[in-house]
């Protein structure tokens, strides 16, 4: 199926309909009860979902394939960024030119850095990364604040007129896709269950799904396969006269255009971008998705990008008072000591939890979440083969 062997189309198919039915799956819980604090269904979440995961997925290509670790990578999303609102600004509010505008500028800004930063590998390729990184984010905070909007960032605003545009005198312009609005979205009642299917998460979903397939082809590919022996051992590599710099900047590249197509789809969905897209922090970030995912896989960055936004939404809403209410059924002294256990781990402490589930990651399961589920999935064939086993030497010999 398009391409794909029976595996990996297997994997396709299972990830799109994660994508379709993700406002159902998100929403287990009934609104009103307690336990819809932890609801994901929502459009800003879910859009986040697929948004951080084609960034992740990208990441995964340069770093998954040929080892080599960028710490700033967040450049490139911020370009993308930048590259799309000041599309939406000047010449349509459709979304597709200003999507194809920060692919193409996060590209070129990829093959810069990526020609002065290859020389070097190991930590000093990850240096060089970081340090552009930094520059850009310097750049874009004080530097080109004509461009770039400062500290306050970019967004559209009413005295904008894009030039394809028909926007009545002080109207402020929406994103949209041929007239459709990112914004749109349907909510459908099902008891006490509440699911929102909105026009911008599918959107997005769309996209993502178009990158993860792109990404299977590239990872089977006679490419992927020059890209996996450099991370195996380039010097070897070159030793047979093959020279790696060709596909180790092809690959940078490519990664920077799925950072500026994630860059271009936030502004799509959220039509704002500040230099905070480009600090360092969001390059760590993106380096997280990957090793909490598993390095290497092709679904892994997906799954470790919507375990760090989950967490960033939802853990770091848990305050004190929905404590109290989860655990009033306690005596006072035992509900308010669980309370003061359980507090640093929750709200502004959920790095504190983040940090424990990579540590957790990094040591029992160095192959991330994609290797927890694999080692599931053996047990669960092991006690079927056993049960198999075990039936077969009850059965009398005839």
């Amino acid at each position: 199926m398009l391409g794909l062997n029976a595996k990996d189309a297997g994997l396709f198919l299972l990830v799109t309909i994660m994508v379709i039915l993700a406002p159902l799956i998100l929403n287990p819980f009934p609104e009103g009860s307690e336990l819809a604090q932890f609801n994901a269904g929502y459009p800003d979440l879910m859009q986040r979902f697929v948004i951080f995961g084609i960034f992740a997925i990208g990441f995964n290509i340069l770093f998954g394939l040929t080892g080599y670790l960028s710490f700033g990578h967040a450049a490139f999303l911020g370009v993308g960024s930048y590259a799309a609102i000041w599309m939406m600004k000047l010449l349509t509010l459709n979304v597709i030119p200003a999507i194809i505008m920060a692919v193409i500028f996060a590209g070129l800004f990829a093959l810069l850095v990526g020609f002065v930063s290859l020389r070097r590998s190991g930590i000093y390729f990850s240096i060089l990364t970081l340090a552009f990184a930094q520059m850009s984010y310097a750049l874009a905070y004080s530097v080109l604040t004509p461009l770039t909007g400062g500290e306050t960032g970019l967004q559209i605003k009413s005295t904008d007129s894009p030039l394809l545009s028909n926007l009545a005198n002080g109207e402020i312009g929406r994103a949209n896709l041929f007239g459709l609005e990112m914004g749109s979205s349907f909510e459908w009642g099902v008891g006490n269950w509440l699911f929102t299917f909105n026009a911008g998460y599918y959107i997005a979903g769309i996209v993502m799904l178009m990158a993860f397939y792109m990404s299977i082809r590239i990872f089977r590919s006679p490419f992927g396969m020059m890209l996996r022996a450099v991370k195996s051992n380039q010097q070897r590599m070159n030793y047979t006269g093959l020279n790696s710099k060709p596909y180790t900047l092809a690959a940078f590249v490519i990664s920077g255009m799925y950072a500026g197509l994630a860059g271009g789809l936030l502004v799509a969905m959220d039509t704002q971008v500040g230099p905070e897209r480009m600090f360092w922090t969001a390059s760590g970030e993106v380096v997280l998705m990957s090793i909490l995912g598993g390095v290497g896989t092709l679904i892994g960055p997906v799954l470790g990008a919507g375990m760090i936004k989950y967490m960033e939404n939802i853990i770091s809403k848990i305050n004190d008072n929905i404590l109290h209410q989860w655990f009033a059924f306690l005596p006072d002294g035992m509900e308010d000591f669980v309370v003061f256990l359980i507090h640093p781990f929750i709200g502004k402490g959920w790095h504190l939890t983040l940090g424990l589930v990579f540590m957790a990651v990094v040591i029992f399961l160095p192959g991330g979440l994609v290797e927890g589920g694999q080692r599931i999935g053996r047990l669960f064939r092991r006690k079927k083969r056993d049960g198999a086993v075990g039936d077969a030497a009850k059965t009398p010999a005839e």
